[in-house]
């Protein structure tokens, strides 16, 4: 992976010479190949796609929920048994 200057200069380099070409290329045809170099950048970074993003929030949600209800049923437990040692 690159580092984030780098990345950064390589990008940067690489749309220098997409918009300073000599030839007069069509709106549509650089926004083509600039989303295809941000593609190509994108994919050498380490990301994760919304999606995946979502799933693993939904996941991180129900997990927290469980561990919210063991925490009070630890807590409920450690209540009764001062009082079961009292007996």
């Amino acid at each position: 992976m690159l580092a984030p200057k780098a990345l950064l200069d390589a990008l940067s380099d690489q749309a220098s010479r997409l918009f300073s070409s000599d030839t007069a290329q069509p709106r549509a045809e650089l926004e083509s190949q600039f989303k295809v170099l941000m593609q190509g950048a994108f994919s050498k970074l380490d990301l994760v796609s919304r999606e995946e993003f979502d799933s693993q929030m939904v996941v991180l949600a129900r997990t927290r929920a469980r561990l919210e209800a063991l925490e009070k049923q630890v807590a409920e437990l450690e209540a009764r048994l001062p009082s079961a040692a009292q007996e």
